[in-house]
């Protein structure tokens, strides 16, 4: 008796669905996600055990370079603009349209207010070069406040309930984390998070 040939078939599998849910996950990642804020400087955290992490909306950043500079700046836009506007004004510094345009494409503020005008006429390019070699001076003004807490104090009035993060280099001077950290203890701003990366196990 002769073997009976069982025809072969093709498996063909329908993708679309699959593309199409793809598709969707993909678009909700892009519209869910956070993009980080260029920072001006490069900051290699300490490491530690803390796991807790820091709100993402409605921070205060403080960035603290290696050299001892610092820069400060929020992700939210209009607190940013209501931050300069306060600071300039207590300090009579006038600024164009120009000038407040290239500010709000910044995220963080880093220079001293006396040349804040002439740096935000710059190119973006001779920006992020320009502010490198600055940050804002703890330095206090005729015996009272220093830029630094004027900024921190503007970023307060502009928001009330926004939060302090400090990131500071893992070769910072203690010296300049201690200057900082007591300028907000005068205005009693005593609440605040440090940035640091989690210590791993072949660190120990």
């Amino acid at each position: 008796m002769g073997k009976i040939k069982i025809q072969k078939k093709d498996v063909w599998i329908d993708m679309t669905p699959m593309s199409d849910v793809m598709t969707l996950l993909l678009c909700f990642f892009m519209l869910t996600s956070t993009f980080l804020q260029p920072e001006p400087i490069k900051v290699n955290t300490p490491s530690s055990v803390s796991e807790v992490k820091v709100p993402e909306n409605s921070v205060l950043n403080i960035l603290v370079g290696s050299d001892g500079k610092i820069f400060l700046g929020t992700d939210n836009k209009n607190d940013m603009v209501a931050m300069l506007q306060t600071v300039t004004d207590k300090f009579g510094v006038q600024i164009n349209g120009k000038q407040l345009k290239n500010y709000k494409e910044e995220s963080m503020v880093g220079v001293p207010v006396s040349i804040i005008a002439d740096y935000l006429n710059l190119e973006p390019e001779k920006m992020a070069e320009e502010i490198q070699k600055h940050g804002i001076p703890t330095d206090s003004i005729d015996g009272g406040m220093s830029e630094f807490q004027e900024w921190v104090k503007a970023a307060r009035e502009a928001n009330p309930d926004i939060k302090i993060a400090i990131k500071c280099d893992s070769k910072t001077s203690y010296k300049v984390v201690k200057t900082m950290m007591s300028e907000l203890q005068d205005m009693n701003e005593n609440r605040y998070q440090l940035i640091t990366n989690l210590k791993t196990s072949s660190e120990d």
